[in-house]
């Protein structure tokens, strides 16, 4: 089949359609990075405060230990229905994408489907940032700094 320049046009438009979409995958991949990597210090700061508990042998140690894992425990619902929600962002952003290209070389208009769904990409943005906003309002609200202020160490 022979392509014609009307053929090329057409896909060079549509590439030119789905730049900014894919460059809104780039910065979403860089949030899911950010929360990946704070679910990872929640993780592992849980975990050494697990080993800590099952050492400590005062109970207002224990029960500073517990608090702080139950903090802990928030603060990873949170980042992991911030990564949930960007998640849904980028599959989404790419279902544009797809539907956008789909347009173009079936000739319809996709235009309805796209809106809604960029609509619909854009809230779950902005609600996965407002968990990302309240999990570091939960860390530097409980965050203890200076001598005294931590959970003493294992004996």
């Amino acid at each position: 089949m022979q392509r014609t320049l009307s053929d090329v046009n057409t896909v060079s438009h549509a590439i030119q359609l789905s730049v900014a979409p894919v460059f809104l995958l780039t910065g979403i991949g860089a949030i899911l990075s950010v929360l990946t990597n704070r679910l990872g210090r929640v993780i592992d700061r849980a975990r050494l405060l697990e080993s800590r508990f099952e050492i400590a042998t005062l109970d207002e140690h224990k029960e500073l230990i517990r608090s702080d894992l139950n903090t802990l425990a928030i603060r990873a619902k949170l980042i992991g229905r911030a990564i949930n929600l960007c998640t849904t962002t980028a599959f989404l952003v790419c279902t544009v994408i797809a539907l956008m290209f789909i347009g173009a070389f079936l000739g319809i208009d996709p235009s309805i489907p796209v809106a809604i769904l960029f609509i619909c990409a854009m809230l779950s943005m902005v609600l996965g940032l407002v968990w990302f906003l309240r999990e570091i309002y939960i860390a530097t609200a409980n965050l203890r700094i200076g001598p005294g202020s931590q959970a003493p160490p294992p004996n």
